[in-house]
């Protein structure tokens, strides 16, 4: 499932593509036909990443919510518009380009209160200004539960993944099964922090890194990783390799339903 980096990378690219334009709206695919009649033809207004969401918001106070999930994927391009092939739950064509959406887990149209909802029930976004983070560490601090688990529940924290929660907390020395309670107000902050900036870079970069200079392949003289997500990290998806830092093999079990990764020496508990 993409992480949160990816949807506001996807924001920024169709508000530069579409915002300010009357579009068509349809849905080759059938399954979205009704939501499409509804907001085709109105202008595009602006587009929002909130987590794992993406939200099209369109004049007359209607917006697209869209979420991913593990299958969902974008597409664009410029005109012309090239015929339909295979299942395209969305298609938007614009003055000069084209989007079409396949495979989403959602795709429904909101009205205002619907996407206050959505926004009201996910935690707080590293991306965005409006974060929260301080209730959010207070809630992982009133829990029980793993760091680990904590991370990756979206009313907690919103957008970090996997992938994310399993650097972020190697980059902290932290066990992953650290309990949220035993986390000090300072130590969230240092997690918040090195987060909000690791997902700043992925936005930018469209992969996610997670290494300090001094471990990347051209200073450590390494190959680099190779792996479908991209990316140069330190444990995640890489069992039984030496940790970057120590040597360590890195370990791998499972926590919350999800594969967890860990240096036992860097990240004793």
């Amino acid at each position: 499932m993409p992480e949160g980096h990816t949807i506001h990378r996807l924001a920024g690219r169709h508000r530069e593509l579409f915002a300010g334009e009357r579009l068509r709206v349809s849905s080759p695919q059938g399954r979205f036909a009704g939501g499409a009649a509804e907001i085709d033809g109105r202008r595009l207004v602006d587009t929002e990443a909130y987590g794992k969401h993406l939200l099209h918001h369109y004049e007359g106070d209607l917006s697209v919510h869209v979420h991913l999930g593990l299958y969902g994927k974008f597409a664009d391009g410029p005109s012309p518009v090239p015929e339909p092939v295979g299942q395209v739950r969305m298609r938007i064509v614009g003055d000069s380009h084209w989007l079409e959406l396949r495979g989403p887990t959602a795709c429904e149209v909101f009205d205002p209160a619907q996407a206050q909802m959505l926004r009201d029930r996910l935690g707080a976004d590293p991306l965005r200004d409006d974060a929260d983070s301080r209730a959010a560490g207070e809630r992982v601090r009133a829990s029980a539960k793993a760091v680990f688990a904590l991370l990756l529940d979206q009313s907690i924290v919103a957008g970090c993944g996997l992938i994310y929660a399993n650097e972020v907390l190697f980059r902290a020395g932290l066990a992953p099964t650290t309990p949220g309670r035993a986390i000090s107000p300072e130590c969230w902050d240092e997690i918040w922090t090195d987060l909000r900036a690791l997902m700043k870079e992925g936005v930018v970069r469209g992969r996610i890194d997670t290494v300090h200079t001094r471990h990347t392949p051209e200073a450590m003289q390494r190959a680099p990783r190779v792996d479908r997500h991209g990316g140069e990290v330190y444990v995640y998806r890489r069992p039984g390799q030496p940790c970057l830092v120590c040597g360590t093999a890195v370990a791998r079990g499972p926590l919350a339903g999800r594969n967890l990764y860990w240096c036992p020496s860097c990240q004793p508990g």
